[in-house]
């Protein structure tokens, strides 16, 4: 049944000039922080990694991708899924803006603040079965078959919590086999392993026509110990064993599917971290009362390498002009290591979370600090970082595409984020009418 009714869906929206006549299954990798020069460059690096490198001979490559802002996980798979700017999709950032602290450090974690229809949607729309394991912003997923991210406390609960969110029975069914399934808060190799595991075991079983798999190891190990470093090479190398599994497992079950590996962004050194919030205290633009912020007329959102400006009331002229002058001041001092202050004009060319005024874009080496107390300069909390402006090399993405029809060692070049949702959608055959990106040129 499901198979007459995607064949006659698809038949009408070919009539209607909807979709072109591509209609194959699609398994979509993220491998979090994965830089494109690790896979183009591998044997220079000293780098094994065989299946990755395959994609390069075997399929089509970008050079790089150039992302969106800021450069971060979240708002990046949103628009790795719609083809749309953070700014059309509504998801800004990792957290939640929450200047108040109130949702205890929530993320973005739920499909229902996308704005825009997802590739999940368009698949099922067509009639197509879809699954997910653990892919970001993908609670509530329209997905067949869904093991969604999330997580709050990392203790026994969340495992309860992630059972009540995935598709009924899913989960405890799969560990029957297969043993615990990660928490979400787990982004360790072996959490990846794991997950590997129980996304393989979906495609056996379930053989879905769109399938999002999401792995961590690789950003949580760059972020501990810093791009490029000898711990996080290790973990690349042991998540190519895993992208061989699951590629491994993909043409078993679809002999004529593709299989794309993208990321979400690249990654920068940091030695310096830069308290942005105690300028603002001081200012009395944050209220802080025994360490709780009580009231706010200008809040600091955590980026990374950069940091969005909120205003409470953006239409207040004097409230603008004071943080305006503030942000000038701040620049001009070499402690806080801002390269640039984006307005709201050079914000909406780029896309970014249409809640800010300005954006502070750091310098290399710099990132946007954790502790409203710390001192300035402060040692950073993190050896690598990423967040900061989509333009800069060192921030770009990567995309590997290789199947049944798609062209061998070809170089797409640097190509835009938003193309690949549309690429995709052409292949699975179902239509991404808002995205702003087009389909690349991948057929043979």
């Amino acid at each position: 049944m499901r198979a007459l009714l995607r064949g006659s869906l698809l038949g009408l929206s070919l009539m209607l000039g909807a979709v072109p006549a591509i209609a194959a299954p699609v398994l979509l990798i993220s491998i979090d922080g994965l830089r494109p020069d690790d896979i183009l460059q591998a044997k220079q690096r000293g780098l094994t990694l065989p299946n990755l490198t395959r994609f390069v001979t075997q399929g089509s490559y970008a050079s790089g991708v150039t992302g969106v802002l800021p450069t971060l996980t979240y708002p990046s798979h949103v628009t790795l899924l719609t083809g749309v700017t953070p700014a059309v999709h509504g998801v800004g950032g990792n957290l939640t803006f929450d200047p108040l602290n109130k949702n205890q450090y929530g993320w973005d974690w739920y499909v229902s603040d996308i704005r825009v229809p997802t590739l999940w949607a368009a698949a099922r729309a067509q009639g197509l079965s879809t699954a997910n394991v653990h892919w970001p912003v993908s609670v509530g997923a329209p997905a067949d078959w869904n093991l969604p991210q999330i997580w709050r406390t990392g203790t026994p609960d969340d495992r309860k919590l992630l059972a009540a969110l995935a598709t009924p029975d899913l989960l405890p069914g799969l560990e029957k086999d297969l043993g615990p399934y990660p928490l979400g808060i787990d982004e360790s190799l072996d959490g990846d392993v794991r997950r590997t595991r129980f996304a393989v075991a979906l495609l056996k079983q379930h053989s879905p026509a769109f399938m999002t798999v999401y792995l961590a190891s690789l950003d949580h190990e760059e972020h501990a110990k810093g791009p490029g470093t000898a711990d996080a090479n290790r973990v690349l190398e042991q998540l190519d064993v895993q992208i061989g599994q699951l590629v491994q497992a993909a043409q078993q079950v679809h002999p004529d599917g593709i299989v794309a590996v993208v990321s979400d962004h690249g990654f920068a050194s940091v030695e310096h971290d830069v308290n942005l919030y105690a300028p603002f205290i001081k200012a009395g633009l944050i209220s802080v009362k025994d360490g709780e912020v009580t009231d706010w007329q200008a809040a600091v959102w955590n980026d990374g390498g950069s940091a969005a400006i909120v205003l409470k009331n953006p239409d207040d002229a004097a409230l603008q002009a004071r943080v305006s002058a503030l942000l000038k001041t701040l620049a001009a001092d070499p402690a806080y290591g801002i390269d640039n202050v984006m307005d709201r004009a050079n914000i909406a060319k780029k896309g970014g979370a249409t809640e800010a005024s300005w954006f502070v874009i750091f310098k290399p080496g710099f990132e946007m600090g954790i502790k409203p107390d710390a001192p300035l300069p402060a040692p950073s909390h993190y050896l690598g970082m990423h967040g900061y402006d989509p333009a800069r090399v060192d921030q770009r993405a990567t995309l590997l595409i290789q199947g049944k029809g798609v062209a061998a060692g070809r170089n797409l070049g640097f190509v835009d984020m938003r193309d690949i949702a549309p690429t995709l959608a052409m292949w699975l055959g179902v239509s991404l009418p808002q995205a702003q990106g087009k389909p690349l040129d991948i057929k043979q």
